[in-house]
């Protein structure tokens, strides 16, 4: 008698993040990791089914904006707006008009969620007073799209202030694997931001918190960051791709290539089953029109439009086109208030 074939780590999602949602383990995100590239197909469609099957068709679409762009005291070894670094962003802030119009912008694509951004290692009264008058401005304009902020890490005080100003979810991203974190960052610690994540879910507010793939970090440490996101349970994980940004350490990094940022965003998928993946920077830069569209087809199930912080994304309109032919229908307001 012939024994049955050994099940593949794909036989085993299937089984295990498909029909029961339990997200795979640390070794088991490294296998996927580690698939060839004639397996690729496979991996997308099984994601593709895990989100279908865990979160449904809908995508749900944001706009950002920088309240606060650059010289920011911390060294984030990818990041422009860092003061530390020779970048050619400069440090500027927007009015409270400026704002309201971008929120206006936003909500007119058909996007759900406004998310404000500061370059800070955490806010000041200053921060928090333009916050708090930027998002009664938006509601005195009658608009009702959700408010998210990420304003870097946080007091307890701080974290009650943004609840009780009506801030639905909050963006911090670990950025990257612990065991990799002091090599990207060193003027705070992985440890810190965790902290600041743990006072937002405690407080009742979304927790939005993913990194950036292609910083130097082997195929084990980007196991072990899926891993540890998953253990946080976030509602949304942001997806990034390297932009080397001119100026920063980072500015010679090579592009993390195609098929190598599916594979991560499908194993992403199976390590997360339920919460929103987005895709966030660098993928018109790793991916392109097509790989988007695959993306979209390998687990993801959110995405920002229009411009980044300080980089040019595609227009909103087309990816709203791109999602309409993709047949994935955009989350409406009602639905998420």
């Amino acid at each position: 008698m012939t024994s049955a074939p050994e099940k593949t780590v794909l036989d085993v999602a299937r089984e295990q993040v498909l029909e029961r949602g339990v997200g795979l383990s640390q070794e088991q995100i490294l296998e996927v990791l580690r698939l060839g590239d004639d397996q690729l197909t496979d991996l997308l469609e099984l994601a593709h089914e895990v989100r279908m099957r865990w979160c449904g068709p809908e995508v749900e679409v944001e706009g950002i904006i920088s309240l606060k762009t650059g010289g920011c005291p911390e060294d984030c070894h990818f990041c422009s707006q860092s003061g530390r670094f020779p970048t050619p962003v400069r440090s500027a802030w927007l009015d409270i008009p400026g704002l309201v119009k971008a929120a206006r912008q936003t909500r007119d694509t058909g996007a759900t969620e406004f998310c404000i951004v500061a370059a800070v290692r955490g806010p000041d009264k200053r921060l928090l007073g333009q916050v708090r008058e930027g998002i009664k401005a938006i509601r005195e304009d009658g608009n009702d799209i959700q408010i998210a902020c990420s304003l870097g890490m946080l007091t307890q005080e701080q974290v009650d202030e943004l609840v009780e100003m009506g801030v639905h979810r909050y963006n911090h991203n670990l950025e990257t694997a612990k065991s990799h974190f002091a090599n990207v960052v060193t003027t705070h610690t992985w440890d810190e931001r965790w902290e600041t994540l743990r006072m937002i879910r405690e407080a009742g507010m979304e927790v939005c918190c993913g990194g950036i793939i292609g910083m130097g970090e082997t195929v084990e440490q980007r196991a072990e960051f899926a891993a540890q996101l998953a253990e946080l349970n976030p509602d949304e994980c942001t997806m990034n791709f390297l932009i080397p940004q001119p100026g920063t350490p980072y500015e010679n990094y090579e592009v993390v290539e195609g098929k190598d940022a599916l594979r991560t965003v499908a194993a992403f998928r199976l390590a997360m089953p339920r919460p929103l993946i987005r895709f966030s920077g660098g993928r018109e830069l790793t991916f392109g029109d097509l790989g988007t569209k695959q993306g979209m087809l390998g687990g993801i199930n959110a995405i920002i439009v229009g411009n980044y912080l300080t980089n040019l994304g595609r227009s909103a309109d087309q990816d709203l086109e791109m999602l309409e032919e993709l047949n994935m229908p955009v989350k409406a307001i009602s639905d998420v208030l």
